[in-house]
């Protein structure tokens, strides 16, 4: 294993600075004795190839976070294909390129579980990949995701380059996204419940209540992608997950207690559900000897404090 200074005096660059996992990283890259690198939207846009290339060749960075991403939840994956499926490709494909040309020393990839199949095996392996059909709503997310995983494998194949894959459950914490068009289940249920709340309304929730889904914290996601950045080497991604997993029906409860509101739920069930169950196995990181810190309860109050003070 690499020693605790690991990060000390390299520069480390973090596509997606600006997202949720990205600044989780950066908060904790702040305190590693590294350079750390980022650079805005504005300046550089990671879909233009030469732009990309260019800016790589210029700071030279040692190792990557590959965070950057077009993220949002069923509305926005099922409404928009198009763009998340080409915008993430071109992202990835412009970043992982760039960071072999620019002898880049060590690439992170941040996937999503959203890669597994819509009924896999519970808890999800990592074997579960590509043996069955995807969850249709974010099928094209996925995908690039997929696409992802097998570009940093392809470049560690013929390249021998030391580029790795992590695979994180659902993740909130702060700065999440609270657009209701394009946002995740957490920060959906925080702001609906707040603003059913301030408003003297009933929350009404998509589908049935009955999936289950497995939530991180992003400061956790983020330790862990540290930990890997140090502790692993190998060709196959890695799970990255709490290790429990909870109903929609018991996480809007566990939001209504956080936010203080007791008014009236219901189910949409004319919205769909998704996959029915999403747990993933972590006994390779955890075999590796990381553990998450934050339980759901709590993070959850981290996260309802950071809503309020954005708003």
């Amino acid at each position: 294993m690499q020693t605790t200074d690991y990060f000390t005096g390299r520069r480390v660059f973090v596509a997606g600075h600006n997202g949720m996992v990205g600044s989780a990283l950066c908060r904790q890259l702040e305190h590693k004795g590294c350079e750390l690198q980022r650079i805005d939207r504005s300046r550089l846009d990671l879909t233009v190839q030469n732009d990309v290339g260019d800016w790589f060749l210029e700071h030279k960075p040692e190792v990557v976070y590959l965070a950057a991403a077009k993220v949002g939840g069923i509305l926005a994956n099922d409404t928009h294909p198009v763009d998340f499926l080409q915008e993430n490709l071109k992202i990835e494909l412009n970043i992982i390129e760039s960071a072999f040309r620019s002898g880049v020393e060590k690439l992170v990839f941040l996937g999503s579980s959203c890669i597994y199949p819509k009924f896999a095996d519970q808890p999800i392996s990592e074997s579960a990949l590509l043996t069955g059909a995807l969850e249709p709503t974010n099928e094209w997310y996925a995908v690039a995701k997929i696409a992802g995983i097998k570009l940093c494998q392809a470049y560690r194949k013929q390249h021998g380059a030391d580029y790795i894959s992590a695979m994180p459950c659902n993740l909130y914490g702060i700065g999440d996204n609270y657009d209701l068009q394009s946002s995740h289940v957490i920060p959906a249920l925080l702001r609906k419940t707040h603003e059913a709340a301030q408003n003297g309304q009933t929350l009404s929730i998509w589908g049935t209540g009955k999936p289950r889904r497995e939530f991180l914290y992003a400061d956790d996601a983020a330790a862990a992608l540290l930990f890997l950045t140090e502790h692993y080497s190998g060709y196959e991604h890695v799970n990255i997950g709490s290790g429990s997993d909870v109903s929609i029906s018991e996480l809007a409860t566990l939001i209504c207690e956080t936010v203080g509101f007791e008014g009236e739920i219901e189910f949409d069930t004319t919205k769909p559900d998704g996959t029915p169950r999403k747990l993933m196995d972590n006994s390779l990181i955890r075999s590796l000897g990381w553990a998450p810190e934050v339980d759901l309860k709590a993070g959850l109050g981290l996260a309802y404090q950071a809503f309020l003070e954005e708003r």
